[in-house]
Formats: C-alpha cells, structure tokens, sequence
C-alpha cells in the first residue's frame, strides 16, 4: 500500500504503523532507495501497488485570486500523486485522510473518492475499504 505524504511525519509514521498492522507493506517514497533516479522515475517504479492512502495535512497555504482568506491545503505534489493513483488504480483503491484544521480547502474534482477526517475511528473506516477493495483482512487484527 502507498502512503502518499507531505511534511507531517507523524501522520506518515501512525498510518505506515497501521498498514504493517493489518499485514501489509507501506510503501513511503522517501524511504526507498533513490539509485540515481529522478523524483519522477522513482515514484513510477515505486508505484505498482494494489491500493494508496493518500494524506492531506496542512503543509502550505494559498487562495484564488478571488479569496481574501489563505487556506491551508495539501502540497502540490501530494494532489499530483492522488490524481495519479485515482487514474491507475481506480477511486476505489484509493482513501484521502485529511487533517482536520480551521480554513482547510477540500478539493471537489475528486468526487468518488473517499475523504476520511485522520481522527478518531480512522482505522476501522480505512480497513474496511481496502477489505471492500478486495483485500483480505481480518478486522479483529485492530480490536
């Protein structure tokens, strides 16, 4: 499983301690041998996974010209990934957790995809999606 991230390490580090819980291997880019490959290369040879969780936290800011207000939102590079893996391996292999934050902008071109807030009772909503997404899982693994 693929952990799409950006700068909140705990995030990252909670959920790659759940996958490895339900049985699986978290793939998290940074941690994986870079062998002279550009950023590019590396995620594609990296990214034949069966499913992604793709983590929204607040890592940057910003506004339409429109807005007044600066929201908190994702970095570019995670919204990039999460359009990818949608693309590759379907909406329903794919799970956004989201940072719940004050002025957080959501983004609405992803509809079909499941947005989970990252707060209490995540897992239980996560490891039923990638059991409906075919996985095999035995939930009593997270009681």
């Amino acid at each position: 499983i693929f952990i799409v991230h950006g700068h909140d390490n705990e995030m990252v580090q909670t959920v790659a301690r759940f996958i490895i819980k339900l049985g699986f291997e978290p793939i998290i880019l940074r941690e994986q041998p870079n062998q002279g490959r550009t950023i590019f290369e590396k995620f594609e040879d990296f990214s034949d996974v069966d499913f992604a969780l793709v983590l929204f936290s607040p890592d940057d800011e910003g506004k339409s010209l429109e807005e007044e207000i600066l929201h908190k939102r994702p970095r570019q590079n995670v919204v990039f990934e999460l359009g990818f893996f949608i693309g590759k391996l379907g909406r329903n292999k794919v799970v956004v957790l989201h940072k719940v934050v004050e002025n957080f902008e959501m983004h609405s071109d992803f509809q079909g995809v499941l947005f989970e807030p990252f707060k209490d009772g995540w897992e239980l909503k996560v490891a039923k999606e990638i059991k409906a997404a075919g996985f095999n899982i035995d939930l009593n693994q997270l009681l």
